[in-house]
């Protein structure tokens, strides 16, 4: 059996009709490979459109701010990939004068484009024979080969560039790279894959053996960290109108340039009154008559290395304090205009009297 040319012909079939598919210009395929990078179609692609449409061309994208990328960004979570993203086009407009490098080589020179992404631009904007590896190939040639090298090593990641040069059709590159994807992501999927429909059963050394779902085989899971974060959303009337205190959080991490609000962190649970007493709280409400009007459920945020246990106390102050260093005073009804995390979005979104019309 040909491999490669069954899997350009289920494509064909198959495919789902997505903007980015109707394309060879290199920035748009960029866009969604970087957007789909850890996020489904069905979400990735609705960004994707707002992207195309505020920022549509690198040279758009070059001229705004990083806050602006982070706002329209907001929601997708692994905010690297926005700043990543950035950075390229910067480097693509002053070094290349917008014009995306033709060459995996040469991508791959960019900031913020990895192996993965160089790939699909080179082969699917410029035809490159450079074969592309996200986790549906790697699941798909890992049960098609039945491979016991754990397929995120450094040996496995060799081995499986190795064969997918071999089944990379050389006259249509872009094809084959977006149908071996696509299988993965439709037929040969992580759970309940349709081994009975697919048209590679009788080639499949894992469907023989009838150890489908043992394959891929992966490094084990980096262990997840418990942290305590403790939010107070201080609100208070300035002129007439309910503000609130945001925290730009400048420092090295995940949610750099975003707005929280003030926060306590801790390795462990604390009893409330402790909350009260420590930083930020103790220096915010400097013996300021105060009121909690609301103490939140607990809210579990998930990230790739850590697990949030996160409450917001929701604190009445009678005016502004003294010094809010280092917090910024917004009003309450500009809070949408500033790029915030997921897990910021969903308490203001469960608050619906907190921001009356707040929207993404």
């Amino acid at each position: 059996m040909n491999i490669s040319q069954t899997l350009i012909s289920w494509y064909q079939l198959n495919k789902r009709d997505l903007p980015w598919r109707s394309t060879h210009d290199p920035y748009c395929i960029c866009l969604s490979e970087v957007i789909l990078q850890q996020t489904r179609v069905n979400q990735g692609l609705e960004y994707y459109n707002r992207f195309v449409e505020r920022f549509p061309d690198v040279f758009f994208l070059a001229a705004a701010t990083e806050e602006e990328v982070l706002k329209l960004w907001q929601g997708l979570g692994y905010y690297s990939r926005a700043r990543n993203l950035h950075h390229a086009a910067h480097m693509i407009v002053q070094k290349f004068n917008g014009v995306f490098p033709p060459t995996y080589a040469e991508l791959l020179k960019l900031n913020g484009i990895g192996e993965y992404t160089a790939a699909a631009i080179s082969s699917i904007a410029y035809g490159e024979v450079k074969p592309v590896l996200d986790g549906n190939v790697a699941r798909v040639l890992s049960r098609l080969y039945a491979l016991q090298e754990q397929v995120d090593s450094a040996a496995g990641k060799k081995l499986l560039n190795g064969i997918a040069s071999q089944l990379i059709d050389p006259a249509d590159p872009a094809t084959f790279n977006q149908a071996i994807m696509e299988f993965g992501a439709l037929l040969c999927t992580p759970r309940n894959p349709g081994c009975e429909t697919c048209p590679l059963q009788s080639s499949c050394l894992a469907f023989s053996l009838k150890r489908v779902n043992d394959y891929p085989v992966k490094l084990a899971r980096t262990v997840v960290k418990e942290r305590y974060f403790y939010y107070l959303v201080v609100t208070f009337v300035k002129q007439g109108e309910l503000h609130l205190l945001l925290n730009h959080r400048n420092s090295i991490g995940i949610w750099r340039k975003m707005y929280d609000f003030p926060l306590l962190e801790s390795p462990g649970e604390l009893e409330y009154p402790a909350v009260l007493s420590a930083q930020p709280a103790s220096i915010i409400l400097n013996d300021m008559p105060f009121e909690i009007s609301a103490i939140s459920d607990e809210y579990i945020h998930i990230l790739s290395h850590r697990k949030l246990i996160t409450r917001f106390f929701k604190i009445k102050l009678q005016r502004q304090p003294e010094s809010i260093q280092p917090y910024i005073a917004v009003p309450v009804s500009q809070i949408g205009k500033y790029p915030i995390p997921r897990l910021i979005d969903r308490y203001i979104r469960a608050e619906k009297l907190l921001v009356p019309g707040y929207t993404l």
